[in-house]
């Protein structure tokens, strides 16, 4: 269907789905990692907020102390997932920037 001035609503929506599909690709590759207890718990999630890794020092699991443990993965898993929020903003900002929209709508 197209509208006054040649917009063609079809097309903007298959340009809008083929996008969608590149940005799920993306954030299915996009990676980031955080670490909490000066590494004692590293984790990887990736743009999807998949956590894909954990790492937990083995001295720390010999100490018993399974409350800092659950502490320390909770405080790694929240800072990996801010960082992936950030990597998305930074992506869809690029992506929508050049499309002309203004910054307060990122």
């Amino acid at each position: 269907m197209k509208f006054p001035g040649g917009l063609d609503i079809g097309e903007m929506m298959k340009q809008a789905k083929q996008m969608q599909e590149e940005m799920q690709r993306e954030l299915q590759q996009l990676r980031v990692s955080a670490s909490a207890g000066g590494g004692i718990i590293s984790v990887e999630m990736n743009g999807a907020k998949e956590l894909i890794d954990i790492k937990i020092d083995p001295d720390a699991v010999k100490s018993g102390d399974v409350e800092m443990l659950q502490d320390l993965i909770i405080a790694a898993v929240n800072e990996a997932s801010r960082k992936a929020d950030e990597a998305l903003k930074g992506k869809l900002g690029s992506k929508l920037g050049g499309m002309g929209l203004p910054d307060g709508l990122l």
